[in-house]
């Protein structure tokens, strides 16, 4: 009387008597050569590639699922739990190798028919009935199909971990490159990083939670990290044929700060510069788009040193501090816009949007305030660079109050 199988045997194994066992052990030494020579014949990828330790896994692979198969016919409950170790190695070693999982299904897809060629016809040798050897059948193909999803799951864990090593040492590699490490240092962590290294590069700044969703939408070869509270991506090449128009959407629609494609080496300076354009603040937008370092060199440069720039624009600007607050917001207006128009008063009103009359009253005024200075060169591109300070760093309720004592403040000229 075929022996009852225990309620923790695998599925696959139920209504397998134990009796079968001893029927199928016989074969499995001669099956699994068999399936070896299969799998090295029939699948090209393993064509050669059955030698050393590689070999070995996958021997031992064949070895260990026939006899645990059997094992689980025999004694059901000392089986259920397998040994699935054996088989996500299988799957980490495909990934070792450079393959897709396709191959090793192919394997086990070829090892079950030809396990069930051989075990069913060792069943029916022994006697037992048809019943009994299409549930044989049903549960060799099931056991590999366990076998194969833990070599996958196996495939995919290998796969997580190699992308989050490779994560880990591209973010070493960000950091070595914005503190304007030499080429070699550099070029041995790209190839560690498996980052294809570009002649030139760009860093850009965006608001740290809007990194990740730009990243999604780059090169993949993009590298990217929280850097000074800031969001900082690498592009490798910019301006590269293809890749200005498809990275600037993404960086436009991110609001951007892009600094300009410096050799590697010189990174740094790049990063330096977005991150500054970045936090100036009005100059770059989400709503209007992104901003290039190169388009705003001249601000940078005024907001390189704050304190140094309201000392410029406070003695530039002092013969304003005599008017009232509303009426140096209008003659400070007036003046930038008269100064870039070359001191044409029509050209300025239209700017302004008033009327050329009230234009004349107003140089009038300045004249008056600011003397020879509206005439001298060298004034003029002061007065010039005092008002663009102004406005880049909110000094427009006070155009001549930053950082000048009233007593100590001169004349423009």
């Amino acid at each position: 009387m075929p022996t009852k199988k225990s309620d923790s045997a695998p599925g696959w194994a139920q209504g397998l008597p134990a009796e079968l066992a001893p029927a199928l052990d016989p074969e499995l030494p001669s099956l699994a050569e068999e399936i070896i020579a299969g799998v090295a014949t029939d699948i090209p990828e393993y064509a050669g590639a059955m030698h050393g330790s590689y070999g070995r896994n996958i021997r031992r692979g064949v070895e260990v699922a026939l006899r645990d198969f059997v094992d689980a016919v025999r004694r059901p409950r000392d089986a259920a739990a397998g040994r699935p170790e054996v088989y996500r190695a299988l799957g980490r070693g495909e990934l070792r190798e450079g393959r897709s999982l396709d191959a090793l299904q192919a394997a086990y897809r070829l090892g079950a028919r030809l396990a069930w060629r051989r075990l069913g016809r060792a069943a029916a040798a022994a006697g037992h009935p048809a019943e009994v050897q299409r549930t044989l059948a049903e549960a060799i193909f099931a056991y590999i199909d366990e076998l194969a999803a833990e070599s996958v799951e196996g495939y995919s864990a290998a796969k997580a971990e190699r992308a989050g090593e490779r994560d880990r040492r591209r973010r070493q590699l960000l950091g070595r490159l914005l503190e304007g490490a030499p080429a070699e240092e550099l070029e041995q962590l790209a190839d560690r990083a498996d980052w294809p290294a570009p002649s030139v590069a760009a860093a850009c700044a965006v608001e740290p939670d809007r990194l990740r969703p730009a990243v999604r939408r780059l090169a993949p070869e993009t590298l990217a990290d929280i850097v000074d509270g800031a969001g900082c991506l690498v592009l490798g090449d910019p301006d590269a044929p293809g890749r200005r128009g498809a990275s600037g959407a993404v960086l436009t629609e991110h609001g951007a700060a892009v600094g300009p494609a410096l050799p590697l080496t010189r990174l740094a300076d790049s990063w330096r510069w977005a991150l500054r354009l970045h936090r100036a603040g009005g100059l770059t937008d989400a709503d209007r788009g992104t901003a290039s370092v190169d388009e705003h060199l001249a601000d940078l440069v005024l907001l390189g040193d704050r304190p140094l720039t309201r000392r410029l624009a406070g003695r530039a600007l002092a013969p304003l501090d005599s008017e009232t607050s509303a009426s140096r917001r209008r003659l400070a207006d007036t003046l930038e816009a008269w100064l870039q128009c070359h001191g044409n008063r029509a050209a300025a009103a239209r700017r302004l949007g008033v009327h050329p009359q009230t234009v004349r009253y107003r140089i009038e005024r300045l004249q008056d305030l600011f003397g020879a200075a509206l005439e001298e060169p060298g004034d003029r591109l002061t007065l010039m660079v005092a008002l663009r300070a102004r406005g880049l760093l909110g000094d427009d309720e006070d155009p001549g109050s930053a950082g000048v004592s009233p007593r100590a403040r001169p004349s423009a000229r």
